[in-house]
Parts: structure tokens; C-alpha cells; sequence
């Protein structure tokens, strides 16, 4: 190869190697947009189900409780579990998350039995995640550290992903999340973020709370919130969280979802609900494409 061609191969390659890192770096992300039930609270489960369809969504997350539902606590029969897939399913839709519930003040032999319970239940669901939402007072923080220990190590036997997301107390911002990953010291207890919770519960910036715990977060639960207290059942772009900010982070540490929409502006029926659902969507949709 004389000198000529040597440097005309190198520049075409050079080029051709600039091009696919522009590529890579341009590539907007591809991650799952799911909803949580929260929003249709006050109405049925089948309502949930009925508008998180109807808004758009493939995916679900069993976050907070309706009346007459056990979802994964330690009090459902195998039958009800079944039936629960069966219902999920018949909508078009897949669920990946069950929240784990439990009593701070109860001993923790009594707590590390019944959460190994909710284990086996979600496992028969086919779960990926169980989300824990922490403890508020410090008298309970070593029983938590426990329970989620063996918790994480139990979940990881039947190939679900232990998670925790932002929630005051215990799991305030970046400090005191850092703290429960040492504390829990398993490589299967992971983070959900939550920025709206951030404001809410601390004041802090999520982008700053973000920075130190970014490599750690394998699910983002979506809302926003414009102060400290305030509503976080409200639509994107109401609150101070910068979602662009937040996601381009979230990017760069090789973040691939899911992301689930929790906070949604409760209507007078569930189908306003579920318009201000759909909504949220296409919200997160535009930033997304906008990274």
C-alpha cells in the first residue's frame, strides 16, 4: 500500500468511525413507557386496566391498592394470582412490577416470612421487580437493611429484581439511598428513581440527587411536583423536574427502562383520568425523542 493509499483508506475509515459514533450518540432511546395503576385509585382494578389499554399503554405496574385486590401480599391464593394474570393478559397487556408491603414495627423473623410469601407470589405472576418504598423513622432502619437482605437474595433465586425508589426517610435523595445499598450489601438490590419525589420529600435537585446513584437505577417511576408537599398526581410540565435533564443522564450510564407513569391528574371519571394518562405518554414520548 504506498502513501497515498494508505492515508486515503485511514481517512475513509476515520470518517466511517465518526459516523457510527455520531450515530450511536444521536440514537434516540428505546425504552418501555408503562403506567401504574395509582391514577385510577379510587375506581376498580378493571377500570385501572380498562384505562391504562385505553391510554395507550402495553405495559403495568401493581403500585397502590384497590378495594376488593390483594395483588401479590402474602393473602393471595394461588387462584386469585391466576385469575389476576388472566384479567392483565386479556387487556393486551404485560406487568413487570408488584410493590412489596410490609410492617415496620413488626419483628423482623414475622416480616422476612411474609415478604418471602409476596416472593413466591410474584414469581407465579412472572414478574421482573418487587419495589420497596423504604422506612420513614429511624428505629426501623436496621430491620429494613435485614429484611431487604434477605429479601434480595431471595428474589434473586426466583429471577426477580429487588428495587427501591426515592420516598423520604430512609430512602430520602442520594445520601440516605447510598446508605441502604451499602447497609442491604446485595448486588440484587437495585434503584427505581423517583425525581418527583425528590422535591417532594427533600426540596433537593433530582438531577444532583441523580449524579452519584445514576449507575445504580434499573427503572424510573414518572411524576412530576413543583414544590416540597406539593400535588404529584398532576400532568408533565406542571412541576419543576426536568425530564430532559433527568433522561439524558440516565442515557449516559446506559439506562434501557423501563420507565412507569405514576403521576397522572386524577379526573372526575376514569376516563378523564385516562385522557390525562394518554397525555402524560405522549409528554415523555417527545422528551425521549428530544435526547
Amino acid at each position: 500500500m504506498n502513501r497515498r493509499t494508505f492515508i486515503q483508506t485511514a481517512g475513509a475509515a476515520t470518517l466511517a468511525g465518526l459516523s457510527f459514533t455520531s450515530a450511536f450518540a444521536a440514537g434516540k432511546p428505546d425504552w418501555p413507557i408503562g403506567c401504574f395503576n395509582r391514577p385510577w385509585g379510587k375506581w376498580s382494578y378493571d377500570d385501572a386496566l380498562d384505562g391504562i389499554k385505553a391510554a395507550g399503554y402495553k405495559l403495568t405496574g401493581l403500585l397502590s391498592t384497590h378495594k376488593g385486590e390483594v395483588f401479590t401480599s402474602s393473602a393471595a391464593t394461588p387462584q386469585y394470582l391466576d385469575g389476576l394474570k388472566k384479567r392483565i393478559s386479556q387487556r393486551g397487556l404485560a406487568v413487570n412490577m408488584t410493590a412489596i408491603r410490609f410492617k415496620p414495627e413488626a419483628p423482623l423473623a414475622d416480616n422476612i416470612t411474609d415478604l418471602r410469601q409476596q416472593i413466591e407470589n410474584a414469581a407465579r405472576l412472572e414478574l421482573k421487580f418487587m419495589l420497596t418504598f423504604g422506612v420513614d423513622k429511624p428505629e426501623h432502619y436496621e430491620d429494613f437493611y435485614r429484611l431487604m437482605s434477605d429479601a434480595a437474595a431471595q428474589s434473586d433465586r426466583r429471577g426477580i429484581k429487588l428495587v427501591m425508589k426515592p420516598h423520604g426517610g430512609g430512602s430520602g435523595a442520594s445520601e440516605e439511598i447510598l446508605r441502604c445499598i451499602e447497609k442491604v450489601s446485595h448486588a440484587n438490590f437495585k434503584i427505581w428513581y423517583d425525581a418527583g419525589n425528590i422535591i417532594y420529600y427533600t426540596g433537593k435537585n433530582p438531577v444532583t440527587e441523580l449524579e452519584p446513584i445514576a449507575k445504580q437505577v434499573t427503572g424510573f417511576c414518572a411524576k412530576d411536583c413543583a414544590a416540597p408537599k406539593a400535588e404529584v398526581m398532576s400532568q408533565f410540565g406542571t412541576g419543576k423536574v426536568d425530564f430532559k435533564a433527568v433522561f439524558a443522564k440516565l442515557k449516559s450510564v446506559g439506562f434501557n427502562g423501563p420507565i412507569m407513569v405514576e403521576g397522572v391528574k386524577v379526573g372526575a371519571t376514569p376516563e378523564e383520568t385516562t385522557a390525562n394518562a394518554r397525555a402524560n405518554r405522549e409528554f415523555l414520548e417527545k422528551v425521549l425523542g428530544a435526547i
